[in-house]
């Protein structure tokens, strides 16, 4: 049984409060919420919004997706960054074609071991798709747990088994409730306890809360360096990237080159992309999205 002091004023507050979206709404498909899953990875809410209207548009079923090339499914991530995610729903989608009927599998254990699906993937799609009991541990929960429960500021840079354990004893016993607060304790760190400016004065648990309790002590742990993005290898490989998404077809060395004037810089990039899957070497010595 769990012992939570927190999932009364917790799931009140998500029930007056939760944003409305369309992954959320009673008729969402569990291919939908894995596609928003997968998108909402280090990718906040305003920018998967149409990034994954168009994909379900285009591909309403893992076998729509699984019909169509690698290249399409990298064209059609456009500007959402990190676009290695879109090889792997790719992958995912052949895998649940080819394997499971085209139906996403409602097992954690089977959810776990598509390609592409990770620890809390996998638990967030058997929660929110099919309402089964799992601690779900993304960046929003971790850091609303670490505050209320530990007491400071910011988490452990690398989940931890303690994390892991705390989050378990907090599911609340029935499976459907269990699936609410995960959502609920997300959307709190997403909106109220926020990494740079929490909103302490409007948190349900505030009363509940060790940080707030201590004085809200700041961060005494390792440097937290923020991203850069401006002149490093991942701008160079998104500019290299474009050139080719917004391609109808291969494209030649010059017109690569052209978007990048650190030569090495460049070509490491390239280097990387090709590694990674994303770009397509030809033998005539052009370049195309994967095939």
């Amino acid at each position: 049984m769990s012992d939570n002091p927190y999932s009364t004023a917790v799931l009140a507050w998500y029930e007056a409060n939760a944003r409305d979206l369309p992954w959320r709404a009673p008729g969402a498909s569990p291919w939908s919420i894995l596609v928003s899953e997968i998108m909402l990875q280090q990718t906040p809410v305003v920018r998967v919004l149409p990034a994954w209207r168009a994909w379900m548009e285009r591909w309403p079923t893992p076998a729509h997706l699984a019909e169509d090339s690698p290249g399409e499914a990298v064209r059609m991530w456009n500007r959402l960054g990190y676009p290695r995610r879109a090889l792997r729903l790719h992958a995912c989608a052949t895998a649940i074609t080819g394997e499971h009927g085209g139906v996403v599998p409602d097992d954690h254990a089977t959810l776990l071991s598509l390609p592409g699906v990770g620890a809390y993937t996998a638990a967030a799609v058997a929660s929110f798709a099919f309402g089964q009991r799992h601690a779900i541990l993304d960046t929003n929960v971790r850091r609303v747990l670490a505050r209320a429960e530990t007491g400071v500021e910011y988490p452990p840079k690398t989940q931890t088994k303690a994390e892991v354990t705390l989050a378990e004893s907090l599911l609340p016993p029935e499976p459907s409730v269990a699936a609410r607060w995960g959502v609920a304790v997300m959307e709190l760190g997403a909106l109220v306890c926020t990494a740079r400016s929490p909103a302490c004065a409007d948190c349900p648990i505030a009363v509940q809360c060790a940080w707030t309790a201590a004085g809200r002590p700041a961060y005494s742990g390792p440097p937290r360096r923020g991203q850069t993005y401006a002149g490093t290898d991942r701008q160079a490989r998104g500019r290299l990237l474009a050139v080719l998404r917004d391609s109808a077809g291969p494209v030649a060395k010059p017109a690569l080159d052209a978007v990048w004037d650190d030569g090495v810089q460049r070509e490491r990039a390239l280097d990387g992309l090709v590694a990674d899957g994303l770009v397509d070497p030809l033998e005539d010595g052009r370049y195309a999205l994967p095939s």
